[in-house]
């Protein structure tokens, strides 16, 4: 299966794809880490455009052709990188499920974007600002809603599997 998750920084996408992998024992993928890698290798020296979402996506069907299941951790903005992570899962033949992680607290999701800390070296985290002005699509599709907001990542990712097709 390929998990899809998506939404906006510091809606605690990366932490819930994390814990939700470990409990799956799946493959995590992470867009920031391949963006990052593709940085500082130089090996895209102009603007990163899709880049790093066409890595992801060949490793993610290249994993799920292997039986496995993947998690794609990303903003996933717009309908054009959802369709393309549906079209990853339909060309390995594998059901996907997709879930936008949102934090309905503005607060919450304030304090959370303006405390972290990069874990990727050299990974500019972007301030509230940058995420409120991000062009970010509104989901049509998603199958799941997860809402972070006051809730323990245990519960979050507990909640989460119990809502997995097939679970």
């Amino acid at each position: 299966m390929l998990i899809i998750l998506g939404g906006l920084p510091g809606t605690g996408k990366t932490s819930t794809a994390r814990e939700l992998a470990r409990r799956l024992a799946a493959m995590h993928v992470r867009i920031d880490t391949i963006e990052q890698t593709l940085k500082q290798t130089g090996a895209v020296p102009g603007p990163m455009d899709d880049h790093g979402y066409r890595v992801a996506y060949a490793i993610a069907e290249d994993n799920l052709k292997l039986g496995l299941t993947v998690i794609a951790d990303s903003v996933n903005p717009a309908a054009v990188t959802r369709d393309a992570w549906r079209a990853v899962a339909e060309r390995a033949g594998v059901a996907f499920v997709e879930v936008e992680v949102v934090c309905s607290d503005a607060d919450e999701h304030r304090r959370r974007v303006e405390t972290r800390v990069a874990d990727i070296l050299g990974l500019e985290l972007p301030t509230w600002d940058d995420v409120l002005a991000r062009d970010y699509e509104t989901w049509r599709q998603a199958d799941l809603v997860i809402d972070t907001a006051g809730t323990d990542l245990n519960d979050v990712v507990t909640r989460l599997v119990s809502q997995l097709p097939g679970d």
